[in-house]
């Protein structure tokens, strides 16, 4: 098999090239918190770049919980015509498109002005920025049963809108995976206690998912390979979690790993562990793959042809990349065209961690904000000057946000 070469996923529906545009969280909703017209450029240039996969960036099940200010929201129908036409932009030279859905559980920033739930009220741990995060509330029955009819809910609106599938979010520490690890899941009912528990939201959001949309719509999961911190979420825990996903109608598993607190997708690890500087993940992606029943990705740091080209070789199904198409949305075509391209940003090595991965993360935005006003994009710029840009432009759009929900609930 080759990258260039058709997918077919067990629900029959194919993917024509083995690249996907892996979910980078774009902030970029208007002021419905639906799909805006930057964000229809930015993923205009995707769909031209010639991706065989296209997913989203974070939407969001429940309005009331936000992975950030300025996120898109898919809880009813309001907006639908606007999510009708990201669907067709997406789709528009023949890849499949996937809205990643999600619930950030306790990574909610506190000035969103949410109440905060979570497996367990277990605070996150980022050092002086811990301050900007509450405690969360651990979830009650009712709110985990919410929780799930709204993923089913978004699921078959995302269908109706015209999207190809939805990959679940169950990775870098937002809700699903809290429930996953046993340093955030301290719950002693049936969601807590054994992986068989801790899983056990996952699998009736799956099958949640699956029972609302139809066969032919792609459901997919993606899952952290470890969470990267001693006594968390492991790799052995990852492989069982996938087998208790085989058979349960999931089209595809993408591994990545990390959290706010440990940002293993940008390479960094917390359990001495050392990852590699492109393909972090790809040495769990093999041994999943051997218990898989269903297609895997691969997300973490590829930029380069001969990279991707491994990462299939190994056995891995897809190839997943990020920030190389936030720099460079055309980098598939380049590859196809016989270009040598490897788009990368500088190192950031600043000793305060935390800082340099929103570092990190604000530099990718700058990037996107350039494709979405249809400008090249700048990946030289200074990451202070990028963190200094997203902090103005997070306040601006929680202020907007909060606006919003207060006319919500007037």
């Amino acid at each position: 098999m080759g990258v260039f070469d058709e997918l077919i996923l067990p629900n029959g529906s194919s993917i024509p090239n083995r690249i996907a545009k892996a979910a980078m969280e774009e902030n970029m909703a208007d002021g419905d918190q639906a799909p805006s017209e930057k964000l229809m450029r930015l993923y205009q240039a995707w769909a031209d770049g010639g991706a065989g996969l296209i997913i989203s960036g974070n939407v969001m099940v429940d309005s009331r919980a936000m992975t950030g200010p300025g996120g898109v929201v898919l809880e009813d129908d309001s907006q639908l015509e606007k999510f009708q036409r990201w669907a067709r932009i997406g789709r528009s030279r023949g890849a499949q498109f996937w809205l990643q859905i999600n619930h950030p559980g306790r990574q909610m920033q506190a000035n969103l002005g949410q109440r905060t739930w979570a497996p367990s009220a277990i605070a996150l741990d980022m050092g002086k920025l811990s301050k900007h995060f509450k405690t969360p509330h651990a979830m009650t029955p009712e709110v985990i049963d919410d929780v799930i009819r709204r993923f089913a809910r978004t699921a078959r609106l995302g269908e109706r809108a015209g999207f190809t599938g939805v990959e679940i979010h169950a990775a870098h520490g937002y809700l699903l995976s809290q429930f996953l690890s046993p340093l955030t899941n301290q719950r002693t009912d049936e969601w807590g206690g054994s992986l068989a528990n801790r899983a056990r939201l996952l699998l009736e959001i799956v099958e949640a998912v699956r029972a609302e949309v139809s066969p032919q719509f792609t459901v997919a999961v993606k899952l952290n390979s470890a969470d990267f911190q001693r006594g968390g979420f492991s790799a052995e825990d990852a492989a069982q979690v996938v087998q208790l996903l085989n058979g349960r109608g999931v089209d595809l598993v993408e591994l990545s790993g990390g959290s706010y607190e440990v940002p293993a997708m940008q390479g960094e690890a917390r359990d001495g562990r050392t990852l590699a500087r492109e393909a972090y993940f790809l040495e769990f992606a093999r041994d999943i793959r051997k218990v898989a029943q269903m297609p895997v990705m691969v997300t973490g740091g590829i930029r380069r042809l001969p990279v991707a080209e491994q990462v299939i070789d190994s056995g891995v199904d897809m190839v997943g990349i990020g920030t190389a198409l936030a720099i460079d949305p055309y980098l598939p075509r380049d590859w196809r065209l016989g270009k040598d391209s490897a788009p990368q940003l500088p190192p950031i090595t600043w000793k305060n961690k935390a800082l340099a991965s929103l570092a990190n993360m604000a530099v990718v935005k700058f990037q996107l904000r350039k494709l979405s006003l249809a400008k090249a994009t700048h990946p030289e710029v200074s990451p202070w000057l990028a963190l200094i840009v997203q902090q103005l432009a997070n306040a601006l759009r929680t202020r907007q946000y909060r606006r919003w929900m207060a006319q919500r609930m007037r």
